[in-house]
């Protein structure tokens, strides 16, 4: 008798519905650009709460920061001119890729420079700054970074594993027709390299190789017991974009052979976002400490007259950076300007998130491409007090319900089409942490999943209550 007691209360729904933990890793939101006219940023988040923010300048002359408790208070932030050109000789001219660390109690920029008498004969430099905060520290020079030739070197970036600091940069070989690859050694100070470097990568890709032979600007990140360290290629217009080498944390990162470089790039310019040669990135992490963050730069244009140098208008951005179920990065694409997108997990199907398949709704997992399963939450078409949910990769796009199946399309301006591209967000049925969405034409029914498709219906059992919440990632 128990029995077909707890048989009749599943099927009435009555019985509790298996519950998915919070996201490790919640939505982290913010709104693009972060700086005009700053490219190849760098953005450190320090322990006494602030984000610390550098940049090039389009003039090339100077080594700025900001300041701000969090990566949107930095695109407000006042700046500060630490340090400037010499008005002659080294480190007088094309002042680039500034990185700002903290090692062993001090502050550390790492940046490239030309000199007055050769603008091109581009080396490294480090500046070592003493006091709690860099805008006011005092800085000195601790001059170049000796390296194993005498050549056109640039994009410094240090860190540990293992207990191990090492610096990555980028240099010509001069024995070799290119531009530059991508090398690793051992430190032993923050301004000292020690050992033989050891080569990582060199150009040879397709669309390592477009304009220019060019492997420049790592950065490096960690994750599950691996490393990786994306990094920039070809030329500085719309073909720039990242690949990516991978190592695991316990290798011997010296050891060429320890890395695999991605035979495709991971994350190239979108015409659908206008977004245009994304590049020279770094890494940091949210507010709350749960998400990593994409830091890059980018033009919202494709075409450029001149030298792509002269141009000035390469803006800071960041993104929301996930990760494959295999432990990898995904960077997804570079997201349109405004609001950065959202992720929705399944409630009761973790695994599982929000995705358009042949512009119907629907979750699944593994999705691929990530923007696929990326949404704006933006006004909604209605009016305030609502919301809307807008494609990443198709901008202007909407879930709306259509004969109460959830499809996505094109907003057509209509009234008809607004109220069913609307919804009253809503604390998750099952789990207030999480969210549900309210049809705005149609009191009562929500977006839920059935049969792993999104359909907007009114609820009654536990079961249909857990379908209808989500989880932002």
């Amino acid at each position: 008798m128990a029995v077909l007691v707890a048989l009749a209360a599943c099927l009435a729904g009555t019985l509790p519905t298996a519950q998915a933990a919070v996201p490790a890793s919640p939505a982290a939101t913010y709104t693009n650009p972060i700086a005009e006219q700053r490219a190849d940023p760098h953005i450190f988040k320090h322990t006494d709460g602030y984000y610390y923010f550098t940049a090039t300048v389009p003039a090339y002359d100077r080594i700025v920061l900001r300041r701000a408790t969090t990566i949107q208070g930095l695109s407000t932030a006042a700046e500060t001119t630490i340090w400037t050109k010499h008005a002659s000789g080294v480190m007088g001219a094309h002042i680039w890729a500034p990185e700002i660390h903290y090692i062993d109690g001090k502050w550390y920029v790492y940046f490239a420079a030309g000199s007055t008498s050769d603008v091109w004969a581009i080396r490294m430099y480090v500046l070592e700054g003493t006091g709690a905060n860099p805008l006011t520290a005092t800085w000195t020079e601790k001059g170049q970074i000796t390296t194993q030739w005498e050549s056109f070197s640039l994009d410094a970036t240090t860190f540990v594993v293992g207990g191990v600091r090492y610096l990555a940069w980028a240099q010509r070989d001069p024995s070799v027709d290119n531009n530059t690859d991508l090398y690793l050694a051992k430190m032993s100070n923050p301004w000292t390299i020690s050992g033989t470097p050891v080569r990582l990568s060199r150009p040879t890709l397709s669309w390592e190789t477009v304009g220019y032979k060019v492997n420049e600007g790592p950065a490096v990140i960690q994750h599950g017991g691996k490393v990786f360290m994306s990094y920039s290629a070809s030329a500085t217009d719309s073909n720039y974009c990242l690949g990516l080498l991978s190592a695991s944390a316990s290798a011997d990162l010296l050891n060429t052979a320890s890395w695999t470089k991605s035979s495709t790039p991971v994350f190239t310019s979108n015409a659908s976002t206008s977004q245009y040669g994304p590049g020279h990135n770094s890494f940091t992490v949210s507010e709350d400490g749960k998400s990593d963050i994409l830091v890059y730069h980018d033009r919202n244009y494709k075409d450029i007259s001149g030298d792509p140098l002269n141009d000035p208008n390469r803006r800071t951005r960041v993104q929301k950076l996930y990760w494959k179920a295999d432990g990898t990065p995904d960077f997804g694409i570079p997201v349109a300007d405004g609001v950065t997108p959202q992720r929705f997990s399944s409630y009761n199907y973790p695994d599982r998130f929000v995705r358009h398949y042949d512009y119907r709704a629907r979750v699944d997992t593994n999705v691929s491409p990530l923007a696929d399963s990326q949404f704006r939450v933006v006004t909604g078409l209605t009016g305030s007090g609502t919301v809307s949910l807008e494609s990443t990769n198709f901008p202007g796009y909407y879930l709306r319900s259509n004969n109460f199946e959830v499809r996505l399309e094109k907003n057509d301006g209509t009234t008809a089409f607004a109220s069913d591209a609307t919804f009253y967000k809503r604390a998750g049925l099952s789990d207030s942490a999480g969210v549900s969405y309210e049809a705005y034409g149609y009191s009562g029914r929500y977006v839920r999943h059935y049969n792993y498709l999104l359909y907007v219906q009114t609820l009654s059992t536990a079961t249909d209550r857990a379908d209808a919440t989500f989880y932002a990632e």
